[in-house]
Order: structure tokens, then C-alpha cells, then sequence
């Protein structure tokens, strides 16, 4: 079997990504089939999931991995901070990143992408690797795809 690229990776994410969110519009079960979709699809991820904002905190919601922190403030962790910013986090090694909350001692790297309704930020889209540097511009840009499609497909 040979190697496939990152490109048609992420390609056939994102087509798997639509069907499964094209026929259904609850957020949950939005977020539990993304989160197995991209811990089953993307290779070296040892967590994958959603943290939903609820006043003010972010709440564990739909993972695949290891049990997670349940609330993480706001500013606190790579999540906490990509949600107070409101920007997408790409951390290379989570163990130089300052205020780093460590709910899976084997995650070494980590992207975490704002989810938004209507411009109100709803929630973040994290994913923990166990290697170092995992994560690249090329998978922030897709994952934000997928982050996008999620929010234009879910009743949020």
C-alpha cells in the first residue's frame, strides 16, 4: 500500500467531513462524529475533540482519547488562550508553551481552532498529538476548513 499525501489526506477528510455533516444539523452529534473522523483519520493524534464555551468556561464535549480536563478557563492552556484570542493555536511542544494544562501527559504537540456562531465564539476544535511538531501551517488551513464546515452545518 503506498504512502498518501498530506494534500489527499486532507482532501478525502473534507469529503468525508461534508457527507456526515450535510445530513445532520445537531451540534453534538456534529461534534462526536468530527471528533472520530479525525482521530480515526489523521495519523499520530492521541486526542481529538470539542470544548464548548458555557458562561465563560470552556466544557469538555465530544472527544475520542483519553478522558480530558472537563473546564478550562478562558486564557488558561492552548485551548483556554486560542479561545480568548479568538485565533487558531499551533503549538509544537505544549511543554514550552507557558500556562500548558496537561490532561494527557503523552501529548507532546497541539492544534486548537476557535469554533464560532455568528462571529460569538462558540467553542474550540482541539487536537493533541504525541509527538513533537506535528502539526504544520498546511494542517492548521485544512483543519480550519473543517472547523468552517462544521459551523455553516450545525444548528450552534
Amino acid at each position: 500500500m503506498t504512502a498518501v499525501s498530506k494534500t489527499q489526506l486532507y482532501n478525502d477528510l473534507l469529503r468525508q467531513a461534508h457527507a456526515l455533516l450535510q445530513i445532520e444539523r445537531d451540534p453534538v452529534a456534529n461534534m462526536a462524529n468530527l471528533a472520530a473522523l479525525l482521530y480515526h483519520g489523521l495519523p499520530q493524534v492521541n486526542w481529538a475533540g470539542f470544548y464548548v464555551l458555557k458562561e465563560g468556561v470552556l466544557v469538555l464535549g465530544p472527544f475520542q482519547g483519553k478522558p480530558a480536563c472537563v473546564r478550562i478557563p478562558l486564557g488558561k492552556g492552548v485551548c483556554g488562550t486560542a479561545a480568548q484570542e479568538r485565533k487558531i493555536r499551533c503549538v509544537p511542544d505544549v511543554h514550552a508553551f507557558a500556562g500548558h494544562i496537561a490532561c494527557d501527559s503523552a501529548s507532546q504537540s497541539e492544534v486548537v481552532l476557535p469554533v464560532f456562531n455568528n462571529k460569538t465564539l462558540w467553542g474550540v476544535l482541539d487536537i493533541d498529538a504525541p509527538v513533537k511538531n506535528r502539526f504544520d501551517q498546511e494542517d492548521c488551513e485544512n483543519l480550519a476548513k473543517i472547523a468552517r464546515l462544521f459551523e455553516q452545518n450545525s444548528a450552534l
